[in-house]
Parts: C-alpha cells; structure tokens; sequence
C-alpha cells in the first residue's frame, strides 16, 4: 500500500515559494502544492527569538519520492536552513490520492 505525505516550507517571497513549487511538480516530485501568505511566524533561529512574515508551501507527494523531494527542496531552497517537514495523510478520497500517487515518479 502507498504511504502519502504532505510536506510543507516557507519562504520569505511569494515568488520564491512559486518556483519551488512549480520545479517540484515539473519533476514530478510532488503531485500538487498550494501556497498561502503571507503568514506571520514567530520562532528561535540562530539563538535568537524572530517575527516575520513568511509565504507557506505545501505540497504532496509519496512516501517513496519524499527523499527526493527533500533534497530537492533543500538544495533550491533560498535558505541556508529551511524548515521542510512532512507528515503522513493517514486517509483521503480514493480518487484524490490516486491522482497523487498517479503524478509523481520518474518523467515519462
């Protein structure tokens, strides 16, 4: 059975988080993403406490292309250190996570 993720990073401008979502889905590493923002965020970074506002990308992918998702977005990521997380979709519409599984993998 496939395991579906949802993973999710922020950046500082709409259009960074843009690129990276549309790079992710062209090499059909994720199936899809939403962007919202821009979004306040309150954290700790380099020992110091920060506020900010921030534009979140989420996206969808597999289990199994999540490592290259990871890497991926680490490496075109604006930030030296980003926050990318993801957690397991532990249910969703048949159809939906078809769809999902369907539209990542190796390009054809």
């Amino acid at each position: 059975m496939t395991t579906y993720v949802q993973v999710s990073t922020a950046t500082a401008a709409r259009e960074e988080a843009v690129e990276l979502a549309k790079g992710a889905v062209k090499e059909r590493l994720a199936a899809g993403s939403q962007i919202v923002g821009p979004v306040v965020s309150v954290f700790w970074h380099l020992g110091e406490f920060g506020e900010g506002e921030e534009w979140r990308l989420t996206l969808t992918t597999t289990a199994d292309r999540y490592p290259a998702l990871e890497a991926y977005l680490l490496e075109n990521h604006p930030w030296d250190n980003p926050e990318v997380i993801a957690t397991q979709i532990v249910s969703g519409a048949a159809r939906c996570l078809e769809w999902i599984g369907g539209s990542v993998g190796p390009k054809s």
